[in-house]
């Protein structure tokens, strides 16, 4: 059960120290181990690309998994439970986002308050794929939280869930899949075929904890004082709306709860424009983000993982003995 002690643990770590430097970051080096094979996968046509990236993707993610299973297994082995304690903890604060998400939108949320659309601009465009240059300032926060909102799946319920299941192991393959997708998971023609496979996975690995993310926001907005009954309105209503079968999920909830329209220009609009988007509704948003986290461990790794103890699976896991 100190595994989840150490879930805990990784969470409180990630709210207080928040990321590091990239250049000690797993994730960071994880990128740049994409980065380095991206051009390899390219080829002359596009069959041979998408086995590359079919290939590719499903060893890297077997890969970045086994060796934190391992890396977990030699550390119960070696210095005994109180290690595998520590490891797990660290494990999982590496592969969460609470607070660099956070750190993100309240750069963006300072420019906007001294009246520096410009910055804030520069600032969004270090955590969305769409072009910034010409959004306006309702366009910046809607654009802000809805990053925040998405990245409560992406950045915690994600790796949290996996974790639950899997251990340590679970949710750095969690981040692979997800590193992989936010890198090659595009539809233009250099993308399209190498990361086939990257974006399914992605798909894949969100569908649960999404759901469950977003149904745990709308008991967020309730415990905030935030219009509960619109988020779960405006969840139900226009989650099919975006173009990932799963980002509507949270994006909505939040949307509803704030009484706000979330919009990219020429892609989706979620929620109605009941009230504008303010600084204000942005840090409600962050703390949705956060009692969620607080939520998700509650209402599902705290029984999830009691369960599988009971049940015998993390000594079967972790020792290879019912």
């Amino acid at each position: 059960m100190l595994l989840l002690y150490a879930l805990a643990g990784g969470l409180l770590l990630d709210w207080a120290l928040g990321d590091p430097p990239n250049r000690y970051h797993p994730v960071a080096w994880l990128g740049r181990l994409i980065g380095f094979f991206v051009p390899r996968l390219k080829s002359a046509s596009a069959r041979a690309e998408r086995a590359k990236g079919i290939t590719f993707a499903l060893l890297l993610v077997a890969l970045v998994g086994a060796a934190a299973h391992f890396a977990a297994v030699a550390s119960l082995q070696l210095a005994g439970v109180f290690a595998l304690a520590a490891f797990s903890a660290v494990a999982l604060k590496a592969t969460v986002a609470v607070r660099g998400m956070e750190r993100h939108a309240r750069a963006i949320m300072a420019c906007l308050e001294r009246g520096d659309l410009p910055g804030a601009r520069q600032n969004l465009s270090m955590i969305v794929r769409r072009k910034t240059d010409d959004l306006d300032e309702q366009h910046v926060l809607s654009a802000t939280i809805e990053c925040v909102s998405e990245s409560t799946v992406d950045g915690i319920a994600g790796p949290v869930f996996y974790y639950s299941l899997l251990g340590p192991g679970g949710a750095f393959a969690y981040r692979a899949i997800n590193t992989l997708d936010s890198m090659v998971g595009y539809k233009d023609d250099y993308y399209r075929h190498i990361g086939w496979m990257s974006a399914r996975l992605d798909t894949a690995a969100n569908y649960v904890p999404a759901r469950i993310a977003a149904f745990l926001m709308v008991a967020s907005a309730r415990i905030l004082g935030a219009d509960w009954k619109n988020s779960l309105q405006v969840l139900r209503r226009d989650h099919g709306k975006t173009f990932s079968p799963n980002a509507g999920y949270p994006m909505a909830a939040v949307a509803g709860a704030l009484r706000i329209r979330l919009e990219k220009i020429g892609h989706y609009q979620l929620g109605d424009s009941q009230e504008q988007a303010t600084l204000e509704k942005c840090a409600t948003a962050i703390s949705i983000m956060k009692l969620t986290t607080v939520l998700f461990f509650v209402v599902f790794s705290l029984p999830a993982m009691s369960l599988l103890y009971l049940a015998g699976w993390w000594r079967l896991l972790l020792l290879g003995v019912p």
